[in-house]
């Protein structure tokens, strides 16, 4: 199973006491992960070996919906800041659209993240 894990800034930390709080689970099961580059750096911290791919505005999000549809990303915790302003909404937007097309499970927020992860245990 891959998982994508993206945070805006405003979210970062918030992901990393997520991951850290469910380290035991994703160490568990057989789960590879990738991320946007600095959310991936983040992720990185808590021990997780992650495949990094460009931050969100150079156009990570763009590859993390390409794995998407591929069929590649199985899971994507998004921790969104929707209080923010982000200059590459369209290819957030992409994201979002493009896991309902594929019927990929998404949490935009650790509420439904761990939600998705008690399908895991």
């Amino acid at each position: 199973m891959e998982i994508a894990l993206i945070a805006h800034d405003g979210k970062k930390a918030e992901m990393v006491n997520f991951l850290m709080k469910h380290k035991d689970i994703l160490h568990k099961n057989d789960i590879k992960f990738v991320a946007t580059g600095t959310t991936g750096k983040f992720a990185e911290q808590t021990g997780l070996e992650v495949t990094k791919f460009l931050s969100g505005p150079l156009g990570g999000d763009a590859q993390i919906a390409a794995r998407v549809v591929e069929g590649k990303t199985n899971m994507v915790l998004f921790f969104r800041d929707p209080m923010g302003k982000h200059p590459h909404e369209p290819d957030v937007n992409m994201l979002l659209r493009l896991c309902d097309v594929h019927n990929v499970p998404l949490a935009t927020n650790p509420a439904t993240a761990e939600m998705l992860l008690d399908h895991l245990r």
